[in-house]
């Protein structure tokens, strides 16, 4: 039996690669994410069953993802 090739077009391999670019508030917004995190588990590893909690909702339900959601300024090609 014959094998069937699949080919991707060079359009959406752009389209792909131009979706994961991060930006300077990407970085940011992720580094904020992981610093809320790390604290999450400092203040976890004290005890404190009030406070971690919420730092770690924070940094992995709402930061980190927004990091990877936001999209950044648009830079014009043509001007």
């Amino acid at each position: 039996m014959a094998r069937k090739r699949v080919q991707f077009s060079r359009k959406n391999k752009a389209i792909q690669s131009e979706s994961l670019e991060f930006g300077k508030l990407n970085i940011i917004v992720f580094a904020i994410g992981l610093l809320f995190i790390a604290v999450g588990f400092l203040t976890l590893s004290k005890g404190d069953t009030v406070l971690a909690p919420i730092l770690l909702v924070l940094g992995y339900c709402a930061l980190i993802p927004a990091a990877i959601i936001i999209k950044g300024k648009q830079e014009s090609v043509g001007d």
